[in-house]
């Protein structure tokens, strides 16, 4: 019998830079076309950046701002940029190829 117990694994706790932010939103941005998985991952780093405080930032309610970014909302571009502007990142393209 193996009585091997597991804490629960939360990406928010290893976003300690803001090169570590930038790295799990590209990443997370790499992975489709799905904007909801998008709002996750920057749900995950509001949670990893005071979420009462960034909430504040971008001028909406922390609860309005935890359900636009659960995966479940759905946040408009203005909203994705201004949490990306209040984490001191910016919002960028470039070719696909």
């Amino acid at each position: 019998m193996n009585n091997e117990t597991f804490s629960h694994y939360d990406s928010a706790d290893y976003l300690k830079t803001e090169e570590d932010i930038a790295a799990y939103l590209e990443a997370a941005a790499e992975e489709g076309d799905d904007p909801a998985f998008l709002a996750r991952a920057l749900g995950v780093v509001a949670r990893a950046r005071n979420m009462s405080q960034l909430a504040r930032d971008v001028g909406m309610s922390r609860e309005g701002l935890n359900k636009a970014l659960s995966g479940d909302g759905n946040p408009t571009l203005a909203t994705v940029m201004k949490v990306a502007k209040a984490l001191g990142l910016r919002v960028g393209f470039r070719p696909a190829a």
